[in-house]
Protein backbone atom coordinates (compact mmCIF):
# COMPACT_ATOMS: atom_id res chain seq x y z
CA UNK A 1 0.00 0.00 0.00
CA UNK A 2 2.58 2.19 0.93
CA UNK A 3 4.71 1.45 -2.36
CA UNK A 4 1.62 2.55 -4.44
CA UNK A 5 1.03 5.93 -2.08
CA UNK A 6 4.89 6.23 -3.29
CA UNK A 7 4.63 5.92 -6.51
CA UNK A 8 1.75 7.75 -6.81
CA UNK A 9 3.34 10.72 -5.31
CA UNK A 10 6.40 10.43 -7.69
CA UNK A 11 4.02 10.50 -10.75
CA UNK A 12 2.54 13.54 -9.11
CA UNK A 13 6.17 15.41 -9.03
CA UNK A 14 6.49 13.88 -12.45
CA UNK A 15 3.96 15.33 -13.74
CA UNK A 16 4.06 19.27 -12.05
CA UNK A 17 7.67 19.64 -13.19
CA UNK A 18 6.14 18.46 -16.88
CA UNK A 19 3.29 21.14 -16.22
CA UNK A 20 5.70 23.94 -14.97
CA UNK A 21 8.21 23.17 -17.71
CA UNK A 22 5.30 23.41 -20.73
CA UNK A 23 4.72 26.96 -18.79
CA UNK A 24 8.10 27.93 -19.17
CA UNK A 25 8.09 27.21 -22.65
CA UNK A 26 5.31 28.61 -23.24
CA UNK A 27 6.17 31.52 -21.73
CA UNK A 28 9.37 31.97 -23.53
CA UNK A 29 7.64 31.44 -26.67
CA UNK A 30 5.38 34.55 -25.77
CA UNK A 31 8.82 36.17 -24.52
CA UNK A 32 10.51 36.24 -28.20
CA UNK A 33 6.83 37.15 -30.27
CA UNK A 34 7.27 40.27 -27.69
CA UNK A 35 10.48 40.47 -28.53
CA UNK A 36 10.31 40.47 -32.04
CA UNK A 37 7.08 43.06 -32.50
CA UNK A 38 8.29 45.39 -29.90
CA UNK A 39 10.34 48.69 -30.23
CA UNK A 40 11.02 51.70 -31.91
CA UNK A 41 9.52 49.95 -35.64
CA UNK A 42 6.37 48.02 -34.06
CA UNK A 43 5.70 44.97 -36.26
CA UNK A 44 2.00 43.38 -36.10
CA UNK A 45 2.49 39.60 -35.04
CA UNK A 46 0.21 38.68 -37.87
CA UNK A 47 2.19 40.06 -40.23
CA UNK A 48 5.43 38.85 -38.69
CA UNK A 49 5.65 35.63 -41.20
CA UNK A 50 5.35 38.16 -44.22
CA UNK A 51 7.59 40.27 -43.16
CA UNK A 52 10.72 37.52 -42.89
CA UNK A 53 9.35 36.72 -46.43
CA UNK A 54 10.31 39.95 -48.15
CA UNK A 55 14.21 40.05 -47.81
CA UNK A 56 14.27 43.63 -49.40
CA UNK A 57 12.42 45.71 -46.65
CA UNK A 58 13.21 47.27 -43.88
CA UNK A 59 11.29 45.33 -41.12
CA UNK A 60 13.06 42.20 -42.60
CA UNK A 61 16.37 43.75 -41.54
CA UNK A 62 15.50 45.05 -38.28
CA UNK A 63 14.28 41.36 -37.59
CA UNK A 64 16.94 39.43 -38.70
CA UNK A 65 19.71 41.65 -37.90
CA UNK A 66 18.84 43.14 -35.19
CA UNK A 67 16.25 42.06 -33.01
CA UNK A 68 16.45 37.80 -33.77
CA UNK A 69 20.36 37.71 -32.59
CA UNK A 70 19.48 40.10 -29.72
CA UNK A 71 17.07 37.15 -28.65
CA UNK A 72 19.27 34.47 -29.13
CA UNK A 73 21.99 36.31 -27.20
CA UNK A 74 19.61 37.27 -24.24
CA UNK A 75 18.40 33.40 -24.39
CA UNK A 76 21.93 32.41 -24.27
CA UNK A 77 22.86 34.64 -21.51
CA UNK A 78 20.50 34.82 -19.58
CA UNK A 79 19.65 30.86 -19.14
CA UNK A 80 23.58 30.07 -18.58
CA UNK A 81 23.75 32.85 -15.90
CA UNK A 82 20.71 31.57 -14.30
CA UNK A 83 22.07 27.73 -15.17
CA UNK A 84 25.16 28.73 -13.68
CA UNK A 85 23.92 30.43 -9.97
CA UNK A 86 22.24 27.36 -9.67
CA UNK A 87 25.02 25.18 -10.33
CA UNK A 88 27.48 27.17 -7.95
CA UNK A 89 24.36 27.94 -5.12
CA UNK A 90 24.59 23.61 -4.77
CA UNK A 91 27.85 23.18 -4.64
CA UNK A 92 28.59 26.00 -1.64
CA UNK A 93 25.13 25.09 -0.18
CA UNK A 94 24.78 29.06 -0.30
CA UNK A 95 21.44 30.52 -1.32
CA UNK A 96 23.37 33.97 -1.77
CA UNK A 97 26.00 32.73 -4.22
CA UNK A 98 25.82 34.03 -7.80
CA UNK A 99 28.14 33.39 -10.46
CA UNK A 100 30.10 37.13 -10.16
CA UNK A 101 30.26 36.25 -6.44
CA UNK A 102 33.71 34.09 -7.16
CA UNK A 103 35.41 37.47 -8.95
CA UNK A 104 34.70 36.13 -12.59
CA UNK A 105 33.02 39.39 -13.57
CA UNK A 106 35.32 41.08 -11.45
CA UNK A 107 38.28 39.52 -13.47
CA UNK A 108 36.65 39.62 -16.80
CA UNK A 109 35.69 43.70 -16.40
CA UNK A 110 39.40 44.26 -15.64
CA UNK A 111 40.69 42.34 -18.60
CA UNK A 112 38.33 44.84 -20.92
CA UNK A 113 39.50 47.90 -18.96
CA UNK A 114 43.35 46.98 -19.31
CA UNK A 115 42.30 46.45 -23.53
CA UNK A 116 40.44 49.56 -23.69
CA UNK A 117 42.94 51.81 -21.47
CA UNK A 118 46.34 50.31 -23.79
CA UNK A 119 44.24 51.51 -26.54
CA UNK A 120 44.53 47.75 -28.04
CA UNK A 121 40.85 47.77 -29.18
CA UNK A 122 41.70 50.25 -31.38
CA UNK A 123 44.15 48.34 -33.34
CA UNK A 124 43.19 44.43 -32.65
CA UNK A 125 40.18 44.72 -34.03
CA UNK A 126 36.69 43.85 -32.39
CA UNK A 127 37.50 40.13 -31.18
CA UNK A 128 40.09 41.55 -28.60
CA UNK A 129 37.31 42.99 -25.96
CA UNK A 130 35.78 40.05 -25.40
CA UNK A 131 38.75 38.12 -25.59
CA UNK A 132 40.27 40.00 -22.98
CA UNK A 133 37.60 39.58 -21.27
CA UNK A 134 37.19 35.80 -21.47
CA UNK A 135 40.95 35.73 -20.65
CA UNK A 136 40.53 37.90 -17.64
CA UNK A 137 37.35 35.81 -16.34
CA UNK A 138 39.95 32.42 -16.96
CA UNK A 139 42.86 34.14 -15.23
CA UNK A 140 40.12 34.06 -11.90
CA UNK A 141 38.58 30.89 -12.62
CA UNK A 142 42.06 29.53 -12.20
CA UNK A 143 43.52 31.72 -9.30
CA UNK A 144 40.19 30.59 -7.46
CA UNK A 145 40.48 26.94 -8.60
CA UNK A 146 44.21 26.28 -8.11
CA UNK A 147 44.02 27.96 -4.37
CA UNK A 148 40.70 26.14 -3.81
CA UNK A 149 41.44 22.57 -4.70
CA UNK A 150 45.18 23.05 -3.17
CA UNK A 151 46.09 19.74 -2.18
CA UNK A 152 43.93 18.22 -3.57
CA UNK A 153 41.29 19.19 -1.13
CA UNK A 154 38.05 21.14 -2.26
CA UNK A 155 37.49 23.92 0.38
CA UNK A 156 34.32 25.41 -0.90
CA UNK A 157 34.49 27.96 2.01
CA UNK A 158 37.89 29.05 1.09
CA UNK A 159 36.83 29.42 -2.67
CA UNK A 160 34.14 31.47 -1.82
CA UNK A 161 35.89 33.74 0.09
CA UNK A 162 38.90 33.95 -2.58
CA UNK A 163 36.22 34.57 -5.56
CA UNK A 164 34.84 37.72 -2.63
CA UNK A 165 38.54 38.76 -2.17
CA UNK A 166 39.33 38.32 -5.94
CA UNK A 167 36.16 40.37 -6.83
CA UNK A 168 37.21 43.58 -4.35
CA UNK A 169 40.56 43.82 -5.90
CA UNK A 170 39.62 43.98 -9.29
CA UNK A 171 36.93 46.40 -8.65
CA UNK A 172 39.83 47.98 -6.99
CA UNK A 173 42.21 48.28 -9.57
CA UNK A 174 39.35 48.66 -12.40
CA UNK A 175 38.78 52.58 -10.15
CA UNK A 176 42.27 52.85 -10.32
CA UNK A 177 42.60 52.71 -14.21
CA UNK A 178 39.28 54.53 -14.31
CA UNK A 179 40.68 57.54 -12.58
CA UNK A 180 43.50 58.27 -14.78
CA UNK A 181 42.19 57.19 -18.51
CA UNK A 182 40.80 59.48 -20.32
CA UNK A 183 36.87 60.67 -20.80
CA UNK A 184 36.57 58.34 -23.91
CA UNK A 185 38.31 55.13 -22.68
CA UNK A 186 36.58 56.14 -19.58
CA UNK A 187 33.23 55.93 -21.40
CA UNK A 188 33.54 52.98 -23.29
CA UNK A 189 34.48 51.03 -20.01
CA UNK A 190 31.34 52.07 -18.03
CA UNK A 191 29.48 51.24 -20.71
CA UNK A 192 30.16 47.55 -20.77
CA UNK A 193 30.22 47.18 -17.34
CA UNK A 194 26.71 48.14 -17.53
CA UNK A 195 25.80 45.35 -20.00
CA UNK A 196 24.20 45.23 -23.77
CA UNK A 197 22.71 42.72 -25.99
CA UNK A 198 23.76 45.09 -28.88
CA UNK A 199 26.41 42.46 -30.21
CA UNK A 200 27.09 43.15 -33.70
CA UNK A 201 29.22 39.70 -34.07
CA UNK A 202 27.21 37.15 -35.08
CA UNK A 203 29.66 34.47 -34.75
CA UNK A 204 30.06 35.49 -31.15
CA UNK A 205 26.49 35.20 -30.70
CA UNK A 206 26.46 31.47 -32.01
CA UNK A 207 29.53 30.52 -29.91
CA UNK A 208 27.91 31.72 -26.86
CA UNK A 209 24.32 30.06 -27.69
CA UNK A 210 26.68 27.10 -28.47
CA UNK A 211 28.45 26.65 -24.66
CA UNK A 212 25.02 28.00 -22.74
CA UNK A 213 23.52 24.60 -24.52
CA UNK A 214 26.64 22.48 -23.84
CA UNK A 215 26.17 23.59 -20.72
CA UNK A 216 22.90 23.12 -19.95
CA UNK A 217 23.41 19.16 -21.00
CA UNK A 218 26.41 18.68 -19.00
CA UNK A 219 25.09 20.03 -15.76
CA UNK A 220 21.64 17.70 -15.99
CA UNK A 221 24.20 14.49 -16.10
CA UNK A 222 24.72 16.10 -12.55
CA UNK A 223 21.54 16.44 -11.58
CA UNK A 224 21.47 13.64 -9.11
CA UNK A 225 25.02 14.12 -7.74
CA UNK A 226 23.92 18.00 -6.96
CA UNK A 227 20.70 16.58 -4.87
CA UNK A 228 23.21 14.47 -2.97
CA UNK A 229 25.76 17.48 -1.94
CA UNK A 230 22.45 18.79 -0.62
CA UNK A 231 22.85 16.48 2.19
CA UNK A 232 26.68 18.05 2.47
CA UNK A 233 30.10 16.06 0.86
CA UNK A 234 30.65 13.41 3.17
CA UNK A 235 26.88 12.16 3.20
CA UNK A 236 27.02 12.40 -0.71
CA UNK A 237 30.50 10.27 -0.47
CA UNK A 238 28.69 7.70 1.22
CA UNK A 239 25.73 7.62 -1.27
CA UNK A 240 28.50 7.22 -3.35
CA UNK A 241 28.88 9.78 -5.30
CA UNK A 242 32.67 11.34 -5.94
CA UNK A 243 31.88 14.62 -4.62
CA UNK A 244 35.33 15.99 -5.09
CA UNK A 245 35.07 15.38 -8.81
CA UNK A 246 31.47 16.47 -8.88
CA UNK A 247 32.02 20.02 -7.69
CA UNK A 248 35.71 20.40 -10.13
CA UNK A 249 33.91 19.56 -12.83
CA UNK A 250 30.38 21.99 -12.16
CA UNK A 251 32.82 24.58 -10.33
CA UNK A 252 34.76 24.69 -14.06
CA UNK A 253 31.42 24.28 -16.06
CA UNK A 254 29.28 27.17 -14.27
CA UNK A 255 33.07 29.18 -14.25
CA UNK A 256 33.19 28.80 -18.17
CA UNK A 257 29.25 29.85 -18.68
CA UNK A 258 29.71 32.85 -17.24
CA UNK A 259 33.01 34.18 -17.98
CA UNK A 260 31.57 33.78 -21.95
CA UNK A 261 28.37 34.85 -21.05
CA UNK A 262 30.85 38.39 -19.29
CA UNK A 263 33.29 38.59 -22.37
CA UNK A 264 30.31 38.79 -25.06
CA UNK A 265 27.23 40.75 -23.42
CA UNK A 266 29.25 42.28 -20.67
CA UNK A 267 28.04 42.43 -16.60
CA UNK A 268 24.26 41.68 -16.53
CA UNK A 269 23.70 41.39 -13.14
CA UNK A 270 21.23 39.68 -10.65
CA UNK A 271 20.38 36.80 -13.10
CA UNK A 272 21.99 34.24 -12.06
CA UNK A 273 20.82 35.25 -7.95
CA UNK A 274 17.35 35.80 -8.58
CA UNK A 275 16.22 32.97 -10.94
CA UNK A 276 17.54 29.98 -9.07
CA UNK A 277 15.89 31.14 -5.85
CA UNK A 278 12.10 31.59 -7.83
CA UNK A 279 12.42 28.56 -9.74
CA UNK A 280 13.25 26.51 -6.20
CA UNK A 281 10.52 27.99 -4.85
CA UNK A 282 7.72 26.97 -7.24
CA UNK A 283 9.68 23.70 -7.63
CA UNK A 284 11.61 22.76 -5.13
CA UNK A 285 15.23 22.14 -4.66
CA UNK A 286 15.51 18.78 -7.04
CA UNK A 287 18.16 19.70 -9.52
CA UNK A 288 16.08 16.93 -12.22
CA UNK A 289 13.69 19.60 -12.49
CA UNK A 290 16.06 22.72 -11.22
CA UNK A 291 18.67 22.45 -13.62
CA UNK A 292 16.11 23.23 -16.53
CA UNK A 293 13.85 25.51 -15.10
CA UNK A 294 16.55 27.99 -14.44
CA UNK A 295 17.52 27.63 -17.51
CA UNK A 296 14.63 28.53 -19.42
CA UNK A 297 13.38 31.16 -16.58
CA UNK A 298 16.68 33.27 -17.03
CA UNK A 299 16.33 33.43 -20.57
CA UNK A 300 12.76 34.75 -20.10
CA UNK A 301 13.96 37.24 -17.72
CA UNK A 302 16.29 38.55 -19.84
CA UNK A 303 14.46 38.88 -22.76
CA UNK A 304 11.95 40.62 -21.22
CA UNK A 305 14.41 43.07 -19.80
CA UNK A 306 16.03 43.57 -22.93
CA UNK A 307 12.33 44.38 -24.23
CA UNK A 308 12.26 47.33 -21.41
CA UNK A 309 15.65 48.19 -22.19
CA UNK A 310 15.01 48.89 -25.65
CA UNK A 311 11.55 50.92 -25.61
CA UNK A 312 11.42 52.74 -21.97
CA UNK A 313 12.74 55.06 -23.04
CA UNK A 314 12.86 55.11 -26.81
CA UNK A 315 14.18 55.83 -29.30
CA UNK A 316 17.33 55.58 -26.97
CA UNK A 317 18.13 52.76 -25.13
CA UNK A 318 19.19 51.57 -21.08
CA UNK A 319 21.71 49.15 -20.02
CA UNK A 320 20.47 45.74 -19.87
CA UNK A 321 22.22 45.60 -16.50
CA UNK A 322 20.10 48.76 -14.94
CA UNK A 323 17.25 46.61 -15.78
CA UNK A 324 17.92 43.62 -14.40
CA UNK A 325 19.45 45.31 -11.44
CA UNK A 326 16.08 47.08 -10.54
CA UNK A 327 13.63 44.49 -11.50
CA UNK A 328 16.18 41.42 -10.12
CA UNK A 329 16.29 43.40 -6.63
CA UNK A 330 12.43 44.09 -6.75
CA UNK A 331 12.07 40.11 -7.01
CA UNK A 332 14.70 39.18 -4.47
CA UNK A 333 13.47 40.92 -2.23
CA UNK A 334 9.46 39.76 -2.60
CA UNK A 335 10.77 36.09 -2.71
CA UNK A 336 12.67 36.70 0.70
CA UNK A 337 9.27 38.10 2.23
CA UNK A 338 7.61 34.92 0.62
CA UNK A 339 10.07 32.30 2.38
CA UNK A 340 9.90 34.02 5.72
CA UNK A 341 5.92 34.34 5.62
CA UNK A 342 6.14 30.20 4.42
CA UNK A 343 8.69 29.28 7.48
CA UNK A 344 6.37 31.24 9.92
CA UNK A 345 3.53 28.57 8.65
CA UNK A 346 5.54 25.98 9.29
Amino acid sequence: MSSKINQIRVQNRYLKWLLFTLVLTVLLVAATLLSLTTGEAKIDLSNLISVLRQQDSIEYYILTQIRIPRILLAFATGGALSLSGALLQGIFRNPLVEPYTLGISGGAALGVAFTIVLGLHLTLGIYILPLSGFIGALLTIFIVGVLGFLRGNSDINKMLLIGVMISFIASSIMMLLMSITTANNLHGIIFWIMGSLDEPNKNLIYTCLAAAIAGLLISYLFARPLNALLLGEEKANYLGINSKATIRILFITSSLLTGICVSVAGVIGFVGLVIPHLIRLLVGSDYRFLIVGSFLGGSIFLILSDVIARTIIAPNELPIGVITGILGGVLFIIILNRMRKKSRHV
